[in-house]
């Protein structure tokens, strides 16, 4: 029992650990001769070989299902939404005309947001398009039409809300401007109401009667003589990123006029089209869009 017991000393256990590493008798290394090594090496090249040939053929045949310049599926994005500018996470513009530090971040984010618009960029970049119809750039059988041209829309036609006139969008003076976009849609022609219209329309009020009262006048840019914000059909259809670069989504500019102070405001804006829904419960931001307007005195 006490040889059972004795313990190993240190040299014996570094002479044990030596020969698992390397047993010079069986000219094994870690207890497998070379052969048996081979043999789980091939097994592992083989097997993780066929792993990625799988691997990359799959990708091979998902890949030849998919267009380089349009979606594959698009079911779910054939309603446009709206989104505002400037833009929050709450989507409340609340601020006070009196102090520029409650409406300054505003100001800035429609600076940062207006450059692309610049009226010398757009006439450098985009055409000058016939207004009131469709601008199509078709391809020609398998003859691509690349790049696609894309139409004007220049930032001296938000007018008062162009930051040109005023620098402070009108937050100073407690007449706010917002602008308002529309999602692009690759391939999406909106039919305006009535169809002979050259334009589809944009329409802020209130969501409840007491916030029809307290939002006061309204003024549109671009509206075409209109009590409607305008957005022209020449902005149609969008063809993507990648084959028309140089698109810039039209924009709708509403100038609250006098809307009443200190009072939370429930404005809803919706776009007014034959095939854009704009009711729907199950989705707040499809055809339209909801934010608080507040303006403390």
């Amino acid at each position: 029992m006490a040889a059972l017991s004795q313990k190993k000393s240190c040299q014996q256990r570094m002479d044990e650990w030596k020969e698992f590493i390397w047993n010079p008798r069986t000219h094994e290394f870690m207890g497998r001769t070379g052969s048996s090594w081979a043999l789980i090496l091939l097994f592992y090249v083989v097997f993780y070989g066929f792993l990625t040939a799988l691997f990359s053929l799959t990708m091979w045949v998902m890949l030849q299902t998919i267009d380089d310049y349009v979606p594959t599926y698009q079911d779910r994005l054939a309603n446009p939404g709206l989104m505002i500018r400037p833009k929050s996470d709450s989507l409340d513009i609340v601020f006070s005309s009196s102090d520029n530090a409650t409406w300054k971040t505003y100001v800035n984010k429609l600076d940062d947001f207006l450059p692309a618009y610049d009226d010398m960029n757009q006439t450098s970049k985009n055409e000058n398009c016939p207004s009131g119809t469709y601008f199509e750039e078709k391809d020609k059988g398998n003859v691509q039409n690349h790049p696609k041209r894309a139409c004007q829309f220049k930032r001296s036609f938000l007018g008062r809300c162009s930051g040109l006139e005023d620098a402070t969008y009108g937050y100073s003076e407690g007449k706010p401007c917002v602008l308002i976009k529309m999602n692009r849609v690759i391939n999406f022609k909106p039919r305006p109401v009535p169809a002979t219209n050259p334009f589809i329309t944009i329409d802020c009020t209130g969501k409840k009667d007491e916030d029809i009262q307290h939002l006061g006048d309204l003024q549109y840019f671009p509206n075409n003589g209109s009590n409607f914000g305008t957005i022209d059909l020449m902005y149609f259809p969008y063809y993507g990123y990648k084959v028309q670069a140089n698109y810039t989504q039209p924009l709708v500019a509403v100038q609250f006029l006098n809307v009443t102070q200190n009072v939370d405001i429930y404005v809803e804006c919706k776009v007014l089209a034959q095939n854009i829904k704009n009711d729907d419960d199950r989705d707040k931001f499809a055809g339209r869009v909801a934010f608080k307007l507040k303006v403390n005195s």
